[in-house]
């Protein structure tokens, strides 16, 4: 499991441009904040987290976290 400070601020910040932010997303999965920094920074893994949050940005999740997908963009070793 890759830890990836520097992609997490990223993603804060791509959140704040498009008007939502990590708590936000924790909302619109009715889960607590914490849950979704853990993932967004690379200490959990989960597929839905992931979802959602490149949903907000209008992307997919291989595109946020491309080093968490296998070559076919399938979920590599995902906890929900």
């Amino acid at each position: 499991m890759k830890v990836d400070l520097q992609n997490h601020e990223r993603l804060k910040c791509r959140l704040r441009l498009a008007g939502s932010s990590m708590a936000g997303v924790a909302r619109a999965l009715g889960i607590s904040q914490s849950s979704v920094t853990v993932v967004s920074q690379g200490y959990r893994r989960s597929h839905r987290v992931q979802s959602e949050i490149a949903g907000q940005l209008g992307t997919t999740p291989q595109e946020l976290f491309p080093d968490r997908y296998d070559v076919e963009e399938e979920p590599a070793n995902q906890h929900d």
